[in-house]
């Protein structure tokens, strides 16, 4: 236990401090140290409570500067779009092996939800790494649609933030509000779809004074640190590097989903 609860504090506390102001990139490195522990679907939900608790770290530092009307133009069609991708995830995450095979004498083999979120990793991390891809840049009277693909998305995947600045790039925000309103809408997705996996869940082991627990207060914590440590220290980090650390960890973690080795 001791061994788990240090590989979780120490990925949260440095994915937390990389990822401070490029708004992405948290629940993509710190998913699959969960995963390692528990069932994808668990281990989703688990980051998830990491990262709102993470972003409300964040909001609490910044929210002055945000944008409340982009926050409820975006965020508030993200709200059923998470729930919806939340409550697939779910259903997803009950199915038996979809296949099976075996190495070194060990067999492994992936459910429905390692399959789905492995597959949909993958893709999102090869076209993150697509030159275009970091000057894509969508119309501000597309907010709405981009709420909705990033709600689906982050309940499914946990993945939102990526996808979310595409859609912020172009509502003229300065950084200081881009970083702020990213935080709270990120918030409000955190909100739908962890309501969401703790109700669909209910018959999975999510003990909060157990190991599941002891689990996320150790990312919390460390994410904390890694945020504090991040408006610090780390304000030379490019999000172009860290957009190509997470795409590429994003095509190994996809991959060992979608092949059953981890979740």
């Amino acid at each position: 236990m001791a061994a788990e609860i240090a590989l979780i504090a120490l990925i949260a506390a440095l994915a937390s401090a990389l990822t401070f102001f490029s708004g992405f990139g948290l629940g993509t490195i710190l998913l699959p140290a969960f995963a390692i522990f528990l069932p994808v679907p668990v281990a989703v939900a688990a980051t998830a409570v990491v990262h709102l608790a993470n972003n409300l770290f964040k909001g609490g530092l910044l929210w002055r500067g945000a944008d409340w009307p982009t926050v409820c133009r975006f965020g508030l069609p993200s709200i059923p779009a998470a729930v919806l991708g939340a409550w697939l995830l779910a259903m997803l995450g009950s199915t038996e092996r979809l296949f099976e095979w075996r190495l070194f004498g060990n067999s492994a083999g992936p459910t429905g939800a390692g399959l789905a979120v492995g597959a949909l990793l993958i893709a999102l991390a090869v076209i993150e790494l697509q030159p275009w891809f970091a000057r894509l840049q969508a119309p501000p009277r597309w907010m709405p649609l981009g709420g909705v693909l990033t709600g689906f998305l982050g309940g499914l995947t946990g993945q939102q933030g990526a996808l979310r600045s595409i859609f912020l790039l172009r509502s003229g925000l300065a950084p200081p509000q881009f970083i702020a309103t990213g935080a709270m809408i990120a918030i409000l997705v955190d909100l739908a779809r962890i309501g969401t996996y703790w109700a669909a869940l209910s018959d999975v082991s999510l003990d909060p004074a157990g190991r599941e627990g002891g689990l996320v207060l150790a990312g919390t914590s460390a994410a904390f640190l890694g945020a504090w440590l991040g408006a610090q220290y780390v304000r030379k980090v490019t999000i172009g590097a860290v957009r190509t650390v997470v795409a590429t960890l994003m095509i190994a973690i996809g991959l060992a989903m979608a092949l059953g080795l981890i979740g």
